[in-house]
């Protein structure tokens, strides 16, 4: 069996769980999604708002450096 590399280790029930990064990647996903899909239904936005700041971030977050 391949051995999976260890994001963090939790306990559970007294017993000492790893969790890969693929795991952790997943479960942030599904808990993402699960608050915007709440968010959205609950009226608090519409999906458009959603992507309009996904773009915002999107281009706060990977501009390109600066030329010196």
């Amino acid at each position: 069996m391949a051995e999976k590399n260890v994001a963090l280790k939790m306990i559970m029930n007294g017993k000492e769980i790893d969790v890969s990064f693929e795991e952790l990647a997943l479960s942030n996903n599904l808990a993402q999604e699960a608050l915007v899909r709440l968010l959205i239904q609950k009226k608090m936005f519409v999906p458009k708002e959603l992507i309009d700041m996904m773009e915002i971030v999107k281009k706060e977050r990977y501009r390109q450096p600066e030329k010196k």
